[in-house]
């Protein structure tokens, strides 16, 4: 009766023993979402990476860049259409001389203020419409309605 204990007690532990055993074996993707080497090649080569966003800025666009940074006295010299490191720098301290992160690529709100904005002359809708920004459109709101707004928010002038 004891051999049979034992034999049975012996082969439960075998039973919850082996799959732990056998654990390490056990091939498990990466949970990191990164892949090892091996995935990354393919027939003995590195897959190419493709390359995301504005690589290079066209020469025509790099004049009007440079000649706005002359105009606006961050830049000296003449506008050459290339994008040097006398462009880089001057766009880099026209961009934090307003707050902007300074970056190779231009920021859209400086080229904006530098009056090198998106052109919506050619637009479908442009006919009949004024492009102009807000800072030169008049006010459509009455001091009426303005004395109202003020009132209302609390602020005491």
């Amino acid at each position: 009766m004891f051999s049979t204990h034992a034999s049975l007690g012996l082969l439960i532990s075998a039973a919850l023993l082996a799959p732990v055993a056998f654990a390490s074996h056990v091939h498990r993707p990466p949970t990191s979402g990164q892949t090892s080497s091996a995935h990354k090649l393919t027939h003995g080569r590195h897959r190419s990476r493709r390359v995301r966003g504005q690589q290079a800025i066209e020469p025509e666009r790099v004049t009007q860049i440079q000649q706005a940074l002359i105009r606006e006295h961050y830049l000296t010299g003449e506008a050459d259409g290339k994008w040097d490191a006398a462009t880089v720098a001057a766009m880099q301290k026209y961009q934090a001389a307003n707050g902007w992160q300074t970056k190779l690529m231009p920021d859209s709100r400086a080229l904006k203020k530098l009056g090198l904005g998106p052109d919506y002359s050619g637009a479908i809708n442009a006919k009949d419409s004024n492009f102009s920004s807000a800072s030169t459109t008049s006010s459509s709101a009455s001091s009426t309605q303005n004395a109202g707004f003020v009132e209302a928010s609390g602020v005491n002038q």
